[in-house]
């Protein structure tokens, strides 16, 4: 063979390599990129996420704190805005889209990321069904589509189990460094993420004890022996060098944290202390029950999505997940079986830390994404998924299933082999349930609260009909924020007065304070307000104590305040009423 011919044969070999990641990710792409504009929901979230990134990239106001969290005061980390910046540098924070976008590129790179990492562990159809599970998946695709922090977590969490599962079948410790980058990025992305924290602590603590377990056994001579220890120690070393430099890494995406306690007098430890210390209701259900349901919500969300639209489905998936990490945590040979066991006990230890560290979890509410919330967990499941199924497709007719794939994919002592076998007849019909569940709960090209366009309409509308002058934005409820339509406010050039409980209750202080000249958000203490404006959200009608569209701005609207200049449905859930303000 000439130079010529190894360099094509080399060239060919990786361009089979690339074509399943490569297609799989196009896949992903061709399902979330249409219509991007109009499928994501937006809401006070979105809204106030826009808001902080306009003033980072417009006045270089640097965020010290994540967007709030549903507990108090307390807040996620700023790295999710330092993420995001680069997207909204480009338009200067008036694109939404442009956000949203990036936000996309991370799911489809997680397709990429879930393949490498199920194809690391049971060859290339575990790789190739685990992507294209995530590829197809409902959910994935809706936490591809809209801009809020748990949706940058199914990547980060992909590349933190795929770094460290590289580390210990490599044996190169610097595969931590990657493994605690992703972990780093989730915990930020989400306070839940810290679940995932000893799932990958797990993984490193038995390379390190691998690691001191190695040393001279087999040695023939003293001088041999002398080199393996030598060998050993300094294996040893590099992998605690990692693990700390894993744990610099972690703690150095903490630092605009530390700043802000530092310079705050410690708020937001005691915003999280008081939070512990106020007794709400307790759960309706005991641990044992939440654990079930929460365990259920984990398992079924990558594969079939909101499991109150899907209770049978959702049961299925979870008995199947279940019965494939038991199965494989016992016939699976090597590093296949470390696996296994490690995600199961992964997916497991998630449903328990959840029980009781977020026990809100055991109860669904429709019209509020929260399953987003345990999207780190995405991941495990889906090669779970695809370790499943490629055992099933290397079973070998007249053999038993083989217990471990050697590097190239082959089943360990069997052949290639084209007859469909019973086991590969039933992975076939489970990947095609699979796909048909999916095109049939694909979500829809506009969302039902009509997206962010809806929002601008709406804001437009208010402009025309409040005439000139400050605006006050008011909420019903009034814990919820009215940052979906301050934004594009905002954006439009609009000074804005927000009502005392809203600019207290869900602004954070950077925005109440330092940026209110340059965000157009001004506080109470600035001019009267000219015009009222009140929106109404009828998911929240029972809380309220009376329907939106009359009823709820009576209670809420002295009737001497102003004179009713407009009503309008900004959305299908919300009610938007507009005041002019009376002058004494």
């Amino acid at each position: 063979m000439t130079a010529g011919d190894a360099g094509r044969d080399a060239a060919g070999r990786w361009i089979r390599a690339l074509a399943v990641p490569m297609g799989l990710m196009l896949l992903a792409a061709v399902l979330r990129l249409p219509d991007l504009a109009t499928r994501g929901t937006w809401d006070g979230d979105q809204g106030h996420d826009m808001l902080m990134l306009r003033g980072l990239v417009r006045d270089g106001i640097v965020p010290l704190l994540g967007p709030p969290t549903s507990i108090g005061d307390v807040h996620h980390g700023a790295l999710y805005y330092y993420l995001l910046a680069p997207a909204a540098a480009l338009t200067g924070g008036d694109s939404p889209l442009a956000v949203v976008f990036l936000i996309a590129v991370a799911g489809i790179a997680a397709v990429g990321v879930t393949w490498w990492l199920a194809r690391s562990i049971a060859g290339p159809v575990a790789g190739f069904v685990a992507g294209l599970a995530m590829a197809i998946s409902p959910a994935t695709i809706d936490e591809s589509t809209f801009i809020w922090n748990p949706n940058l977590i199914a990547l980060s969490s992909a590349v933190a189990l795929a770094g460290a599962w590289h580390a210990w079948t490599t044996r190169r410790p610097k595969w931590w460094l990657l493994a605690a980058a992703g972990t780093a990025v989730t915990m930020q992305c989400h306070v839940l993420g810290v679940t995932l924290l000893p799932i990958v602590g797990a993984l490193f603590v038995a390379d390190w004890r691998r690691s001191v377990g190695t040393g001279a056994v087999g040695a023939v001579t003293p001088r041999a022996a002398g080199a393996a220890s030598g060998a050993a120690v300094a294996t040893r070393r590099t992998v605690l060098r990692a693990g700390v430099g894993g744990l610099g890494i972690i703690a150095l995406s903490f630092l605009p944290l530390v700043i802000h306690e530092l310079t705050t007098d410690f708020a937001e430890v005691d915003a999280a202390l008081a939070y512990l210390r106020a007794r709400g209701e307790p759960p309706s259900e005991g641990p044992l029950g939440r654990f079930v349901f929460i365990g259920a919500r984990v398992v079924s969300w990558p594969l079939v999505g909101l499991i109150v639209d899907g209770l049978a489905a959702a049961v299925l998936s979870l008995v199947a997940v279940i019965a494939i990490a038991l199965w494989r945590s016992r016939a699976a040979v090597g590093d296949e079986r470390t696996a296994v066991r490690w995600l199961g006990l992964g997916l497991a230890w998630t449903a328990l830390a959840l029980t009781f560290v977020s026990p809100s979890l055991a109860v669904v509410i429709r019209g509020l994404p929260n399953d987003h919330y345990h999207a780190f967990a995405d991941p495990m499941v889906l090669v779970l998924v695809g370790v499943g199924a490629a055992t099933l497709w290397r079973a070998v007719p007249g053999g038993p299933v083989p217990g471990g794939v050697p590097a190239g994919g082959l089943p360990a002592g069997g052949s290639r082999s084209r007859a469909m076998t019973p086991e590969r007849l039933v992975a076939i019909v489970a990947v095609l349930s699979l796909a048909a569940w999916a095109v049939a709960h694909l979500p829809p090209a506009v969302h039902p609260d009509l997206g962010y366009p809806g929002a601008l309409a709406a804001a437009e509308r208010i402009e025309t009909m409040a005439g000139p002058g400050p605006i006050e934005l008011r909420s019903l409820p009034n814990f919820k924020s009215v940052e979906a339509y301050a934004y594009p406010l905002v954006r439009g050039g609009r000074r804005l007065q927000m009502g005392a409980e809203v600019s207290e209750g869900t602004l954070t202080s950077e925005v109440r304070g330092a940026t209110a000249p340059a965000t157009g958000l001004a506080t109470v203490a600035g001019a009267e307000p000219a015009s009222l404006v009140v929106i109404c959200d009828r998911l929240f009608e029972p809380v309220i104590g009376a329907a939106c569209g009359g009823p709820a701005e009576a209670a809420a609207v002295a009737a001497a305040a102003g004179q009713l200049l407009d009503r309008f449905d900004a959305s299908p859930g919300r009610v938007i009423s507009i005041y002019r303000v009376e002058t004494p």
